[in-house]
């Protein structure tokens, strides 16, 4: 009972520590386990560890293979949780080279690794390339954290984002090829049989994680699971469906998992924030769970191994060489310039995938005598702790070297996405401005995303917002809720965030009505509130733009759209175009000749005047 609830305690703590100090979370977790597995049995007594995973008669959390089992079932929760943040509209310009590193980047990685790790480490080739197989994949739970602490510009985001989750199950797929290449006695049979089983691994995953994945919309969509039971019910399906593929083609439970994850993803689910909130959380407990079990399980003997020369020599090649071979390979010809290829040939870490097979197929194989097998494990660690303390330590400085980072954020993040926000944030995207919107309300969400505007449901009072990748680039804010409370919060916590370039709320009725209480973060009007701007909306869905030309014509066109009760002062639109947020206290604006005063609502003629 001590050990399990230590573990638990130590991993959530850990993650807590990865928090504070911003660093990704495997590397306190790792360390975790290191200092109460191997490490602990140099001050105990009896060379015992303080924490042992494996039951071996006399002590051990898990029996016989149920760790094994225990680990394999957490992995595939994990990667279809990943699966379930892939967005087929974030390829746009990179999807070739994301293809072409989980493709051509995985097979240079894996010969590549292979044949350094057979001269460096003078092992058996089958030993070799297993732990190739093990290092294919780039780990999401470590490069999230990195991306979501460095604004970098998108497409560099993106194409880390999605290698991290694609890649782990071809990595896995591989890996299970050798494996079972390993156990085959007789290796005449390899070419047949591998072939086979990678074929029949692939049409399952497919079929079966489609299938899943539609099984789950319709039961949703067709309300035949109570809303109670949403999230439980979805990661019963998970464990059901992973169980089952394994059944049918041994080891294509992850494909299965990820394919189930990235088609439901990009489907019009209701209720999809709330199941990847809590698909979230469970990953991490169990992030934190086997990190430490799996660290914990390494001895002693096999890391003071590790400190010989050929060791580190392998780690350096897999990071100087064989990553940036791989990354400029696929990335040949695509949209990404010669500095962000050698950012993402420098942010290679490995991950939870890597670590967690390499544990179950090392002690398997230990178990069976294969000669070197004990040194697939913590070779694999090696590689885990090295990339993931190298990027953790240089990810940023390296990112601002190669001017990676953006230099101004010129994304606008609204909050509400009711049909004012609507009509106002196509316009903006049709004025070539990244918009996204988000609300708590899945239909406004769904609406914002049928007219052509990213958006996604989340809850302001949360943290994930703040955690959202898909916002580095964003440097407005605008609050339009019909709440001036919640406004005035999102303000608060996410200003600095996101609203580095202007942070803007509707004004209320109460300021509205008072001349004198116009405040600066104000948007669009003083004379107009969240209820003026959705009738406006709703009667006249329509965005114009009225030419002026000096700061007196401006003034005076303004003050006469002011008094019209059907339309609203949005954006100054300069002579080249460039759109910026018209705020309600509009005294510093400088007009010049060219711009453009953009309005909502009926059009309208001004007074000679005016004009």
């Amino acid at each position: 009972m001590v050990e399990i609830a230590g573990v638990i305690i130590l991993g959530i703590f850990a993650q807590w520590l990865a928090w504070r100090i911003k660093v990704p979370a495997i590397l306190p977790l790792i360390i975790t386990g290191l200092v109460v597995g191997p490490l602990s049995t140099l001050r105990t007594a009896d060379g015992s560890k303080w924490i042992e995973p494996v039951f071996n008669g006399t002590k051990g959390l898990f029996p016989g293979d149920t760790l094994f089992y225990f680990v394999s079932l957490s992995i595939g929760i994990i990667l279809f949780e990943g699966g379930l943040t892939l967005k087929r509209s974030e390829l746009k310009g990179v999807g070739g080279a994301i293809g072409k590193l989980i493709t051509l980047g995985s097979t240079i990685t894996f010969f590549g690794a292979g044949l350094a790790a057979k001269f460096l480490l003078d092992i058996p080739w089958t030993i070799a390339f297993l732990f190739a197989a093990l290092i294919i994949v780039t780990g999401p739970t470590v490069i999230a954290p990195i991306l979501r602490n460095i604004p970098l510009t998108k497409n560099v985001s993106t194409v880390l984002k999605w290698e991290g989750i694609l890649i782990d199950p071809i990595g896995a797929l591989v890996a299970v090829l050798v494996f079972e290449f390993i156990n085959t006695s007789d290796g005449g049979h390899f070419t047949s049989h591998a072939m086979m089983q990678f074929g029949k691994i692939v049409l399952v995953g497919f079929t079966m994680g489609f299938a899943a994945a539609h099984l789950l919309y319709q039961f949703i969509k067709r309300d035949w699971i109570p809303h109670y039971l949403l999230n439980v019910f979805t990661l019963a399906l998970v464990l059901f469906v992973f169980v089952a593929s394994d059944q049918v083609a041994h080891e294509s439970g992850l494909l299965t998992v990820v394919v189930m994850g990235m088609v439901l993803g990009n489907m019009n689910v209701s209720h999809l924030k709330e199941i990847l909130d809590f698909k979230e959380a469970i990953s991490v407990l169990l992030i934190s769970i086997l990190f430490i079990l799996l660290s914990a399980n390494i001895n002693i003997e096999e890391l003071k191994m590790l400190m010989e020369f050929k060791y580190l020599a392998l780690l350096l090649v897999v990071i100087l060489v064989i990553r940036p071979l791989a990354v400029f390979a696929s990335t040949m010809g695509s949209e990404l310039s010669t500095n962000e290829k050698l950012f993402i040939s420098w942010v290679g870490p490995r991950g939870i995938v890597a670590a967690g097979i390499a544990s179950l197929f090392g002690i398997k194989l230990t178990s069976k005598g294969v000669p070197y097998a004990e040194i697939i494990t913590p070779l694999v660690f090696l590689i885990v702790l090295g990339t993931v303390i190298l990027n953790a330590t240089t990810a940023s400085l390296v990112a601002k070297m190669l001017k990676v980072v953006l230099q101004k954020s010129n994304g606008i993040l609204i909050v509400g996405a009711h049909e004012a926000s609507r009509i106002i944030g196509k316009y903006l995207v049709e004025n070539g401005r990244n918009v996204v919107l988000v609300d708590s309300n899945v239909t406004n969400v769904r609406l914002a995303q049928n007219n052509g505007i990213s958006a996604f449901q989340a809850n302001v009072y949360a943290d994930d917002l703040a955690d959202n990748i898909e916002l580095n680039d964003v440097g407005f804010l605008m609050a339009l809720t019909s709440s001036t409370d919640v406004n005035k919060y999102v303000l608060d916590k996410f200003g600095e965030s996101f609203g580095e370039n202007g942070k803007y709320r509707l004004v209320s009725g109460e300021e509205m009505k008072d001349p004198t209480n116009n405040p600066k973060d104000g948007l669009f009007s003083h004379t107009d509130d969240y209820i003026n701007l959705s009738e406006v909306a709703r009667d006249y869905p329509e965005i114009h733009e009225l030419a002026i030309d000096s700061n007196e014509h401006f003034k005076s066109v303004l003050s006469e759209i002011n008094e019209i009760e059907r339309s609203i002062p949005l954006f100054i639109k300069s002579d080249n175009n460039e759109v910026s947020v018209l705020p309600s206290y509009s005294e510093d604006i400088t007009i010049g000749e060219g711009y453009k005063l953009v309005y909502m609502g009926k059009e309208f003629v001004p007074s000679e005047s005016a004009a």
